[in-house]
């Protein structure tokens, strides 16, 4: 059983970007702690109130399986922990573990902290021995432990030695810089397990884009625990991924670091937790990003189709994920049989799925992009099914904005559209061009289509496509549609933005009339 500690409420909120309130920092702990880590560092309660207010309302949950951390520094340099403000703070957090971060490399020892190698020896056993005889659990953070071992790894080793002199329960070895590549970290690790035998565990940095790779070979080496943050948060480059390091540990390594039935959850603790952070989810992450598991290749996708196993590496149940077919000018006939069946559409119904296949490959070169417009490659199957009959057709539509003395600007739109034999001529406001031509369109349809006004347009997206043709460069539209809980995409491109805003509009409202 590997540990994994968490570190993303005190090394992942040092990523420039991210604040959370302490009520945050609640939220993703006791997240965390349903998923099951073992440890979850809150932060160092010596360094600002939030951190404080934290531990102190931390004490009164209670917590399913992890332990809260706390996190400081060893003692001053001259003095003893017994008065030290740091190690007085570790003890109020009133967490059953603390964890202490002492120097390793020499430059260190001489150039920050300004003391002797013996005194640095000194305030490392002496803190975690004061911090044990308190009843705490100690683990040792063992700072730029990979370049002081580099610059002389005898003095490295006992700093380790001095922090089982003080009653360390986990060494745990940093690439604090995260200059370090696998084969060092592995080669390290090892090398100190035979020399110690103690138990060991890794803290990577992502500098040199190795973090969760170095955090595996040290697992490989011998580490019993492994330190970092969701979705790998953290200053500069960011910590080791714990998203991507445990499914590889339970996966790939099959080594057990999570409850039963708890890895898959992992997908959606990585998406919360970016939500609490405020932060857009990356989903271009392995095993948790949204584009994980996400097909495109035409090869690929025909592949996919005769075994699932042809272009994935794992089953994305296993993380919480779901395997995505993605259509676009580089898509084949199994992308679209693909998305048929996804949509609900038997593909012996599509007369022709080459004629769709071309229509979208055109339609991509005049600047549609069909990847995050599902519904309207749905629509563009359905229109060429059997006797397939669109609801409505449009005969004109008319958009005005204007600026008018004590109203300042409104939208006006009128629509004339053709339903069966009759033809319906109406007009309405919004509170930009859109909004009023979606108004129109609702209120013309609306006697013939009632549901028309549960249909709802919840997002709006303008991409600008050659932006060196000035007003005349082609625009791209995204419309975000919903019925209750149902959403869904479409898309258009034009050289008139108004234009291609219609043709979105036009798949979605007719891709949520066809719902049931």
């Amino acid at each position: 059983m590997i540990q994994i500690y968490d570190t993303t409420l005190r090394d992942g909120t040092q990523r420039e970007g991210i604040s959370l309130s302490c009520e945050d920092k609640l939220r993703i702990a006791r997240r965390l702690d349903e998923l099951g880590v073992t440890f979850i560092e809150g932060g160092w309660p010596g360094s600002n109130p939030k951190d404080a207010e934290f531990f102190e309302r931390a004490r009164d949950l209670p917590w399913k399986h992890a332990k809260i951390a706390a996190f400081g520094s060893t003692c001053r340099v001259g003095g003893g922990p017994e008065d030290d403000a740091n190690i007085r703070a570790l003890l109020d957090a009133g967490t059953p573990a603390c964890t202490v971060v002492g120097k390793t490399w020499t430059l260190h020892v001489t150039e920050v902290l300004r003391t002797t190698f013996d005194e640095n020896l000194r305030i490392i056993e002496k803190s975690l021995a004061y911090l044990r005889a308190q009843g705490r659990r100690v683990i040792y953070d063992a700072e730029h432990f990979f370049d002081g071992w580099r610059a002389d790894p005898g003095y490295a080793l006992e700093t380790l030695r001095a922090a089982v002199r003080g009653g360390a329960e986990t060494l745990v070895l940093c690439d604090t810089n995260g200059g370090s590549l696998p084969w060092q970290i592995g080669e390290t690790v090892a090398k100190v397990q035979a020399a110690l035998g103690h138990p060991l565990g890794v803290h990577c940095h992502n500098d040199s884009e190795c973090a969760v790779a170095n955090s595996l070979a040290a697992v490989h080496a011998g580490a019993v625990q492994v330190q970092g943050t969701v979705n790998g948060y953290g200053e500069r480059c960011g910590n080791a991924n714990l998203c991507s390091i445990i499914p590889a540990l339970e996966l790939k390594l099959d080594v057990r670091c999570l409850p039963d039935g708890k890895l898959s959850e992992l997908y959606e603790v990585a998406h919360f937790v970016a939500e609490v952070a405020n932060l857009a989810p990356d989903e271009h992450l392995a095993y948790v990003g949204r584009s994980a598991f996400a097909h495109k290749g035409g090869i690929h996708v025909a592949a996919m189709r005769r075994s699932a196993t042809s272009y994935q590496h794992v089953d994305p149940e296993r993380v919480g994920n779901t395997m995505r077919v993605v259509v676009s000018e580089l898509s084949g006939r199994g992308n679209l049989l693909s998305k048929a069946e996804e949509y609900g559409i038997a593909p012996d119904s599509i007369a022709d799925v080459g004629a769709v296949l071309n229509e979208i490959k055109a339609l991509e070169a005049r600047g549609f992009a069909f990847e995050a417009a599902e519904a309207s490659v749905a629509m563009l199957m359905r229109r060429q099914q059997p006797g397939h009959r669109a609801p409505f057709e449009l005969v004109d539509f008319l958009v005005n904005v204007e600026h008018r003395t004590g109203r300042g600007i409104f939208s006006e739109a009128m629509v004339k559209v053709r339903v069966g034999e009759e033809v319906l001529h109406t007009a309405a406001e919004g509170d930009g061009p859109v909004d009023a031509l979606t108004a129109a369109l609702q209120k013309a349809l609306a006697g013939h289509y009632p549901q028309v006004k549960e249909l709802h347009l919840s997002d709006y997206k303008v991409r600008i496509l050659d932006g060196q043709h000035g007003t005349a460069a082609v625009t791209r539209v995204l419309i975000d549609m919903q019925k209750g809980p149902r959403r869904w995409s479409t898309v258009g491109a034009s050289q008139n933005i108004i234009e291609a805003s219609w043709i979105a509009l036009v798949d979605a409202v007719e891709y949520g009339l066809a719902l049931a």
